[in-house]
């Protein structure tokens, strides 16, 4: 199975969310070690994400663009 990282760790601070991705630090530590974890995580990512995008966040690819300066 596929890793989800897309390789942009940014976390958002309150909920420990990697932007990119969705995962926790934990989770992206377990992903290799703990094979049976894996169908649990992959469950959780897209409405973390989603939640994420709804407060405003910049999710998946478009986290790690830089902003541009105004």
């Amino acid at each position: 199975m596929e890793r989800p990282c897309i390789k942009i760790c940014r976390y958002e601070d309150c909920t420990g969310w990697c932007l990119g991705c969705g995962m926790t630090k934990p989770e992206k530590k377990s992903w290799k070690k703990v094979p049976e974890y894996r169908g649990a995580i992959l469950a959780a990512l897209t409405p973390r994400l989603e939640a994420l995008a709804a407060t405003g966040h910049a999710v998946g690819h478009s986290a790690g663009k830089k902003k541009s300066a105004v």
